[in-house]
């Protein structure tokens, strides 16, 4: 720093003369959703002053023969996501893989209970290619090399495509839900697990207590076992606890399907379709696209990539989408080795038997129940519970980057480790009060699926041909555009789907009696 000097009136940083500084490169930078997201740099003309933000860091190159600028946002340097800016590919990956691999696969086989084994696979095949490249464009859209812009929020990516009003419309509530609404399920499913592994473990008769604890008590146990994890400061801070989430869900995910595979098929298994209870054509039609959906929900995690690589260090020289698609191919690789087998081996060993409600862990306990060891059986519960316990960090941790965010914008200052710990505990426990006020949240798994399949499938594409602006009627303009319009439309024709697979069939809408 002693090489140059910097005007604290301005906030401008010049060079001394004599010292052959050239035009200053760039160095990627977060945009505000406060404010216009602009790079302003140092002119390098004589004689001519630009006014330069106070929050600049100057970079040496190698040579020392150039100036990096970068406008540091002071609430980036505030809020969880952004925090600690020296994440690595190894992080990337645990991230991605925690968030990418959970409960929801479980589900995947009760899909193919409806399309069966050829378009079971074909359907599943396509859409994890489907994801995996809107994936691809994510990471690629998070800086943008023109500008300096980095954006390390999805709505920030939302806005700079849709516009502010448009982008609240259409993106909030999906991300919304895939942040809140997924920690309200993960205390469902935590909160359930953890009174079925109190029950495997101990067994009918020992360790029995005269008053065993109500569902409800077993979620609040949960919840406040994610509350103390929720603390840890910011999301570079939970890699050790997504690496544990990620193991987990590898664990139990092959743990299910091993077992299954290797108890055998149940006696008189069929893997004729399942038809609906109406047999008319369209009853069948709307039930082949809410297993359409549920696939949609197994694919989710695309919100929160662009906060995973916001974790990392970028700039002109090394860009973070590099050790970032690394880490997002390392960890795809395993999700692929995970669901593949998960949903063609559960189908194998259940066929049309496999509960809708709850898939695979239910009907290996239900099924396998007795011919397994306890020991088996807890040890794939605990791997659930904590696995979920992982995900409810990962998942809450954009939700306690916007709660934050209100404060710093008003306050122009960090919140207080006392308000931040408020924030979270408020969170958590609100978290709590839905799961109980509506516990049948999984029962709609194909209609939330429809819901938030566009954040995955579809406005990736539309983000790629607004800000990169591909040559028109060239090979990427057509893909992004049909992707991005049959992603929009397959959205609408799920959402039709599970609302009138609801309607027909119905579901235990059970408000604060959970099961």
């Amino acid at each position: 720093m002693d090489d140059y000097a910097v005007e604290e009136s301005s906030g401008a940083i010049t060079a001394p003369e004599g010292s052959g500084a050239q035009t200053p490169q760039i160095v990627y930078n977060s945009p505000s959703l406060s404010r216009s997201p602009l790079l302003l740099l140092v002119s390098s003309t004589p004689g001519k002053r630009i006014r330069t933000p106070r929050f600049i860091t100057p970079l040496g190159s190698p040579l020392r023969k150039a100036i990096k600028l970068t406008k540091l946002d002071p609430e980036d340097a505030w809020l969880p996501i952004t925090e600690s800016r020296n994440g690595n590919a190894y992080y990337a990956a645990y991230h991605t893989l925690c968030s990418g691999i959970g409960i929801q696969a479980l589900i995947l086989p009760v899909s193919f209970t409806i399309l069966g084994w050829t378009w079971g696979i074909i359907c599943l095949s396509l859409a994890f290619i489907w994801q995996l490249y809107t994936l691809y464009l994510l990471v690629q859209l998070h800086e943008s090399p023109e500008d300096g812009i980095r954006y390390s929020r999805y709505m920030q990516l939302a806005a700079a495509t849709f516009g502010e009003k448009l982008s609240k419309f259409l993106a909030a509530f999906p991300i919304m839900y895939l942040s809140a609404g997924t920690c309200v399920a993960l205390i469902v499913i935590g909160g359930s697990t953890s009174r079925m592994f109190y029950q495997t473990v101990c067994g009918p008769t020992s360790c029995s207590s005269p008053q065993p604890l109500t569902t409800v008590q077993w979620y609040l146990v949960f919840t406040c076992a994610a509350v103390l994890l929720s603390q840890l400061p910011n999301l570079n801070s939970i890699a050790g606890v997504s690496l544990i989430g990620a193991l987990t869900a590898v664990g139990y995910c092959t743990g299910i399907w091993t077992v299954s595979v290797a108890e055998g098929r149940l006696p008189n298994v069929s893997y004729n379709p399942v038809r609906s209870v109406t047999h008319d054509d369209i009853s069948r039609i709307f039930d082949v696209f809410n297993a359409l959906g549920m696939i949609a929900f197994a694919f989710r995690g695309h919100n929160l990539i662009l906060e995973i690589q916001a974790t990392m260090p970028s700039s002109e020289k090394h860009p973070s989408n590099i050790p970032m698609w690394r880490g997002v191919k390392v960890a795809y690789s395993v999700v692929a080795m995970c669901l593949f087998p998960l949903a063609i081996g559960g189908y194998w060993a259940y066929g049309y038997m496999i509960p809708a409600n709850g898939g695979m862990l239910t009907a290996l306990i239900a099924f396998r129940g007795q011919d397994v060891a306890r020991w088996v059986l807890g040890l794939i519960s605990l791997f659930v519970i904590i696995n979920a316990v992982s995900s409810f960090q990962l998942y809450g941790m954009p939700m306690f980057d916007e709660i934050e965010s209100i404060y710093t914008r008003r306050f122009k200052k960090p919140c207080p480790w006392w308000l931040r710990s408020t924030i979270r505990a408020l969170f958590g426990y609100g978290c709590f009060f839905l799961a109980v006020a509506i516990p049948f949240l999984g029962s709609v798994a194909g209609l939330i699926g429809g819901i938030a399949l566009p954040v995955t499938l579809a406005y990736p594409c539309f983000m790629w041909l607004k800000i990169k602006k591909p040559k028109v009627y060239s090979p990427t303009w057509w893909l992004n555009w049909g992707l991005g319009i049959s992603g929009m439309g397959l959205s609408a024709i799920l959402v039709a789907a599970g609302v009138y697979v609801v309607i027909n069939t119905g579901i235990q809408v059970s408000f604060f009696k959970p099961q």
